[in-house]
């Protein structure tokens, strides 16, 4: 089955960068629309930013003009370039695809395993 594999995270200082990788593992299936979600303890996930298959992108307010996210379709990989990090994006940090097996007409929801951002001096 579908497994989507993350990894980028880890300590930075505040005004640092990181970047997230997020791939698909697998065959037998088309991918639409990913996208990075994060979670603190205790709050509801939110969106952070999604990205289409054709390349249209979407940002949550806190994130825009520092995130960015883009994908590799032919690596099946999505990935989000954070830079000028705040304490504020501290949090588990999610990765999400829609996919539909080739078997079947319908779509899914996947997620990622999470990989934890943290922002600290």
């Amino acid at each position: 089955q579908v497994q989507l594999v993350e990894s980028g995270g880890g300590l930075v200082q505040p005004g640092g960068s990181l970047r997230l990788s997020c791939a698909a593992s697998g065959s037998g299936f088309s991918i639409d629309t990913m996208g990075w979600y994060r979670q603190d303890p205790g709050k509801q996930r939110v969106l952070v930013a999604s990205i289409t298959s054709g390349g249209r992108t979407n940002y949550a307010d806190s994130v825009k003009g520092r995130f960015t996210i883009s994908r590799d379709n032919a690596k099946k990989t999505v990935y989000l370039q954070m830079s000028s990090l705040k304490p504020e994006d501290t949090a588990v940090y999610y990765c999400n695809a829609d996919i539909s097996p080739h078997v079947t007409s319908g779509w899914y929801t996947y997620w990622g395993q999470g990989t934890q951002v943290t922002v600290s001096s």
